[in-house]
């Protein structure tokens, strides 16, 4: 092993007496390798390169790397050049677990390091989500380093620091976390972005994404597994990847390869498996699959991990309300414009003057279904900071339209109040359930507008929101109630956990969620109301109390 540190020696391993050389310390010898010529097109030259690194553990560790035909595709499509320069600057591989990842991503950081892809003071950069994930690449670099004479002759391994530095190039490779700060001032020539799905925030990401403008041809590679949350940055790509696939826009500089079963496919078929797991039954244990298959079907807790990281759906492993498949199904685009003159129930959910305030509307439509339209409200002072904390895009949202910041550091509801006014003025509003928290200074602001809505105090216990949780629960399960893609009710929706008492009611825990679910709750009461209340029936609002304002 090289040393570390000022002075630190490239690691010769060689048994000079016989051509060969321990591969770690297991009693293994291996032939040396021969010092490759490059001489062939610019990915064969990979594929060249890769196939010169032997495996390094498990069953067939000492034997060479053989680059698969659908590993060439991804190369080809990659490294691929038009008037003598690669054309891809952006890559993203999406794929189950344990069909290579690591390996691919390792024997490509080399190659830009110390192979035919190296340039002069190159910088290599692997980020994963914590120092032992940034690790595992390193380690496989070095064990792969270790096992080829030429490479051991020519690099210095740090590692403390989880660095490598080739003696011929002056390129540098440095593993980082995203829990870390340490991408500014890099100019990378190659990235690879480790399980970008369990990255925490999008700081090391955006540091990374803008700091290769000095480099002619630089190259960012993302592998991953898919992530559940629909906001997240790993999300973020595959929307992108996906609509370059399906020729909504072209972008010859990003290329994407997604193997993932899609969301209705039969998870028990092993035609499925087949179809999103390329490497099933060669270095893939099928085997193992099936008993893994065997055992999410029996046990439904563990059917969403198996989805998640044997398919690759973008499902979430955890004790979810909604599951993502069945909230993505649900979705269908109408204009609100379309919805006048037809009766609609709400649901306003105030939460506190800094948090996030929602209204939800729910139409009835002529088949059957409910359609939903939401409303957001957050201070506006401290986006970025609401940003960072929640980790979801705010100032985007409210680029687009999808929540409406209010001029200070706490929630102005004169701006709730005015909207109020204003969808009273278009819509058929039937009621709206409030959560009765905090709720007076909102009455009589309405009050002194002369704003006339009908509101209905809404309990946040199990009495009333019990058989609202099941409306809402029935209504998406068959597809009963469509909302209209708005990415605030989507976010609150992933993040809802529902806790039961023991007579079996159910309601939102706010507490226990994953992140803020208020836009939810809110859709919880307006379903709730209008199956308390459906229309053509007799108004019993009289009867309950409810609350009228009006001049």
């Amino acid at each position: 092993m090289g040393l570390r540190g000022p002075g630190a020696k490239p690691a010769k391993i060689a048994k000079p007496d016989t051509g060969q050389f321990r591969l770690f310390e297991a009693d293994v010898t291996v032939p040396v390798p021969e010092a490759l010529e490059y001489t062939g097109a610019r990915a064969e030259n990979v594929v060249s390169f890769i196939e010169s690194l032997q495996i390094t553990s498990g069953a067939h560790a000492g034997r060479q790397l053989k680059v698969r035909d659908w590993q060439r595709n991804i190369i080809e499509s990659i490294y691929h050049e038009e008037g003598g320069r690669r054309v891809v600057r952006n890559a993203l591989l999406t794929i189950p677990r344990k069909q290579g990842k690591t390996a691919l991503a390792a024997a490509l950081a080399l190659c830009h390091l110390c192979g035919p892809e190296a340039e002069q003071r190159g910088q290599v950069v692997s980020a994963a989500a914590d120092r032992a994930q940034a690790a595992l690449i390193y380690n496989e670099m070095k064990a792969f380093a270790l096992g080829n004479k030429h490479l051991a002759d020519r690099l210095v391994f740090r590692e403390f620091v989880k660095e490598i530095e080739d003696t011929q190039t002056a390129s540098t490779y440095r593993a980082l976390s995203s829990d870390g700060k340490k991408a500014h001032g890099l100019s990378p020539s190659f990235i690879v972005a480790d399980e970008l799905a369990q990255w925490r925030g999008r700081e090391l990401w955006d540091a990374l994404v803008t700091s290769t403008g000095a480099r002619a041809e630089p190259l960012f590679i993302t592998i991953s597994t898919q992530s559940a949350d629909p906001h997240s940055v790993m999300s973020e790509q595959v929307r992108y990847g996906e609509s370059i696939l399906a020729g909504s826009h072209q972008d010859p500089t990003f290329h994407a390869t997604i193997y993932s079963a899609p969301l209705d496919a039969d998870p028990w078929d092993e035609k499925t498996w087949h179809a999103c797991n390329p490497a099933l039954g060669d270095f893939r244990s099928l085997d193992e699959f099936r008993a893994a298959a065997a055992q999410a079907k029996r046990l439904p807790a563990r059917e969403a991990a198996f989805r998640l990281l044997y398919l690759n759906q973008p499902v979430a492993t955890e004790a979810r309300f909604i599951n993502a498949p069945d909230w993505l199904a649900c979705e269908r685009k109408l204009e609100l414009a379309d919805m006048r003159g037809r009766p609609c129930w709400g649901g306003l959910d105030l939460s506190s003057t800094t948090d996030l305030t929602s209204l939800v509307l729910v139409f009835p439509l002529n088949d059957g279904t409910l359609q939903t339209f939401t409303w957001a409200w957050v201070p506006g002072d401290n986006l970025d900071e609401r940003e960072t904390r929640d980790r979801v895009p705010y100032p985007l949202w409210a680029r687009d339209g999808h929540i409406t910041p209010t001029p200070g550091r706490a929630i102005d509801r004169a701006f709730v109040v005015h909207t109020l006014g204003e969808l009273a003025a278009q819509f058929d509003i039937q009621a709206i359930a409030y959560d009765r928290w905090r709720i007076e200074d909102l009455m009589k602001m309405l009050g002194d507008e002369g704003i006339d809505i009908k509101l209905v105090p809404w309990g946040q216990g199990f009495k009333d929101m019990g058989p609202a949780v099941d409306s809402l629960e029935s209504s998406i399960l068959n597809q009963h109630l469509m909302h209209d893609g708005n990415p605030v009710l989507t976010w609150c929706a992933s993040n809802a956990v529902a806790v039961q008492d023991p007579a079996g009611a159910r309601k939102l825990d706010k507490a226990k969620s994953y992140d803020r679910v208020d836009a939810l709750i809110a859709l919880v009461m307006a379903v709730g109301l209008y199956h308390r209340e459906p229309p053509k029936e007799e108004s019993v609002y009289s009867a309950r109390g409810v609350i009228s304002f009006g001049r």
